[in-house]
């Protein structure tokens, strides 16, 4: 069997990815894939503990919901903070 894998140069996607250089763009990536993790994680972290908690209480999936609800409002309200800093950040360089 015969791979079909492109080699890109490391040089050209770090030119095509940030024209001139810029570290911001890279900073705005890491902003947001911080994001996205947080509310994966968040959410599958309450997942695994509230089946944790039915699986040693015996119980059905009542903390199985109540751990995806807190994890999912966790997720939410980090998200939320994330983008009032962002904006806090935004007026303090004085682009608005």
């Amino acid at each position: 069997m015969a791979s079909c894998a492109v080699v890109i140069p490391y040089d050209s996607v770090s030119v095509h990815m940030t024209p001139g250089g810029d570290p911001s763009s890279w900073r705005v990536l890491g902003s947001l894939a911080q994001v996205g993790m947080t509310l994966v994680v968040s959410t599958v972290l309450g997942l695994v503990c509230g089946l944790g908690a039915d699986r040693w209480l015996g119980t059905s999936p009542v903390f199985l919901l109540l751990g995806l609800g807190f994890g999912i409002a966790a997720g939410f309200v980090n998200l939320f903070r994330s983008i009032k800093d962002a904006e806090r950040r935004d007026l303090n360089d004085g682009r608005h």
